[in-house]
């Protein structure tokens, strides 16, 4: 692999950038969901209101946020709000157009767990929990869901349910609800919600992608393949993570 090519975490990132629509309103999470709104607010969504749960509106980070409490967000954003109001007002009161999630687990229902693995009352790994999940799922306009695909994370049925699952929101534009991984994009069906491939990333064969899920894979009609990775996405991408190091 020389330096120019995207590592597959790179692609997942870049992937989730391209979803936003420039203008909506973003709740945007720590890890690879802050990596891919930062990256399109400097691409192709430059107008894209982002906001974090620790009460930063309107933030525009001069460098990739360390977390939801960097002071960078303070500094720069239009606007900060107790973090009540935030749920209260802004999740709950339905003005967020799309909310990043992260998952432990993932099942074909979309149901999502980041509570615990194995049972709850004797679980072998206790998870970070829910934090804004739940109404999150329940209150954006659509979800994107990043997660590296295995079989211990898109399993058949989860080991608790922190997050209902969510099906598309009627939209025919392909701007619904959307799992993203590492090795491709799932969407629901629009007939009964159930998460399906629609789309691999360039070089991934479908039967990794199969061996990977933990449920018999349903493959949308007519898999695309998403087009491949620019050299500016990928230089952008690799600048924000640098400016966190710096930062």
């Amino acid at each position: 692999m020389s330096e120019l090519d995207p590592k597959p975490d790179e692609v997942m990132t870049i992937a989730a950038a391209r979803e936003l629509v420039d203008g909506e309103v973003v709740l945007v999470g720590v890890g690879p969901p802050n990596a891919a709104a930062n990256l399109a607010r400097r691409l192709g969504a430059p107008n894209c209101v982002l906001i974090y749960e620790s009460g930063a509106i309107g933030a525009r980070p001069q460098r990739l946020p360390l977390s939801i409490g960097d002071d960078d967000l303070a500094a720069a954003a239009q606007d900060l709000v107790s973090v009540p109001e935030m749920f209260n007002y802004w999740i709950g009161g339905g003005r967020i157009d799309v909310g990043f999630l992260g998952a432990s687990q993932i099942d074909a229902a979309g149901n999502i767990n980041t509570t615990v693995i194995g049972d709850y009352d004797a679980p072998k790994v206790r998870l970070p929990g829910a934090g804004g999940a739940p109404e999150i799922a329940a209150s954006a306009g659509r979800v994107i869901v990043m997660l590296r695909h295995s079989p211990r994370s898109f399993v058949a049925e989860v080991d608790f349910i922190t997050s209902v699952g969510r099906e598309l929101d009627g939209s025919e534009d392909g701007h619904g609800s959307v799992v993203i991984t590492d090795l491709g994009i799932l969407r629901p069906s629009h007939d009964d919600g159930q998460l399906e491939l629609v789309a691999l990333h360039p070089g991934v064969e479908l039967d990794e992608v199969r061996e990977a899920t933990g449920w018999p894979l349903r493959v949308r009609e007519g898999l695309e393949t998403t087009e491949p990775v620019t050299e500016r996405e990928l230089s952008e991408l690799r600048a924000l993570r640098e400016s966190a190091d710096e930062g």
